[in-house]
């Protein structure tokens, strides 16, 4: 259960930062009230995630793949340019999230 809430953790910190930039630097009323919200989720979901998961993966999976997610979101919900080096950049984070999570099996 502890990944479930890892990986829901990552879609409410998407999530809240995707509210962050609608909030338009808190000119709007309810994407700025809504990145707080899911920001607190976030992190309710990620301690929960790391009661069974190593803190220093949780978390860097929880940065990595919430910063891969949003720069996608980016490029594809706020047209912002996707360059070859964001590409390539993007895949190498996610690339070291795997490699992560693969050093740590234990069992």
């Amino acid at each position: 259960m502890s990944w479930v809430y890892l990986i829901l953790a990552i879609v409410l910190e998407v999530t809240g930062t995707t509210n962050m930039k609608l909030s338009q630097g808190f000119t709007k009323v309810l994407p700025s009230v809504l990145m707080f919200i899911f920001y607190g989720l976030s992190f309710v979901l990620l301690t929960l995630a790391i009661k069974n998961i190593d803190v220093g993966m949780a978390y860097a999976i929880w940065a990595g793949l919430g910063t891969a997610l949003i720069a996608t979101v980016g490029i594809l919900w706020f047209k912002e340019p996707a360059t070859a080096l964001k590409i390539v950049s993007l895949g190498l984070i996610i690339i070291g999230v795997v490699g992560l999570k693969l050093s740590g099996e234990a069992s």
